[in-house]
């Protein structure tokens, strides 16, 4: 097995990277300017978390004897077969409801992981994570805030709120089941185990729902899960297309 912070690093940079396209699809096209705005920053932010976690991840393959890939070759030169994102992000956006309860799922399981990798032993992973967790922080109380205020708005926006959650709920648990790389890490690096999150993410979701006066489903409900191994579903596909165009259609160009 190859040192493990690699797939560690590109299943945190790939998170990023997707979740940010997915959110960018909405410039232009938000409900509200402020909506369009606060969506485009937050995909901005998460746009620089994935450069920093690809470039770690292509030092750590350079110094193990490996090719040393730069983020761009990260980014742009893999299939949707080598990206290791949660099949969580790469829902399509849906509704704007969907893609709020995506976001607020994602985030409060986001801050959670990044506050223990900010204690790991390997200093450059503590330093991105730190980083990453005051912005991340932010990203926590939006969503959580719009998922109360429409949670418990009019019967419309509660409605498409919790249709919302009931449809990607299944995609929330593989945050939280552990592999070979995760348990490797968990022993080498003191990255926080899996499974020591989830608990915490329950308790603030079921917090935040409560407050929003929407139903949580079932946390023993069936789960989906594969994206940290490879294995996606066909809109990860489509995403790529459209992202990696230029560069696969121009090799090697640059701005």
């Amino acid at each position: 097995m190859q040192d493990p912070r690699i797939d560690y690093l590109l299943r945190l940079g790939d998170n990023a990277l997707v979740l940010s396209q997915r959110l960018a699809e909405w410039v232009g096209k938000g409900p509200a300017i402020e909506e369009d705005m606060a969506l485009s920053n937050t995909a901005l932010d998460l746009i620089g978390q994935a450069r920093l976690w690809l470039t770690l991840a292509g030092e750590i393959e350079g110094e193990t004897g490996g090719a040393k890939r730069d983020e761009d070759a990260l980014a742009y030169l893999r299939d949707a077969h080598q990206f290791r994102n949660l099949l969580l992000v790469e829902r399509p956006n849906g509704s704007y409801a969907e893609t709020l309860m995506r976001q607020f799922l994602f985030d409060a399981g986001h801050h959670g992981l990044l506050e223990g990798l900010a204690r790991s032993t390997d200093q450059r992973i503590a330093e991105i994570a730190a980083k990453a967790l005051k912005e991340v922080g932010y990203h926590l109380r939006r969503s959580a805030d719009l998922v109360v205020r429409l949670g418990d708005g009019t019967t419309e926006s509660h409605r498409r709120m919790q249709a919302a959650l009931d449809e990607l709920w299944m995609y929330t648990g593989e945050m939280f089941e552990s592999d070979a790389v995760d348990d490797a890490m968990a022993a080498q690096y003191a990255t926080p185990a899996a499974a020591s999150l989830r608990a915490p993410w329950l308790a603030l979701v079921g917090r935040t729902l409560a407050t929003a006066t929407l139903r949580l489903p079932d946390p023993e409900a069936w789960m989906q899960q594969g994206g940290k191994q490879g294995r996606h579903s066909e809109h990860l596909g489509y995403l790529l297309a459209e992202m990696q165009f230029l560069q696969r259609a121009y090799p090697g160009q640059r701005w």
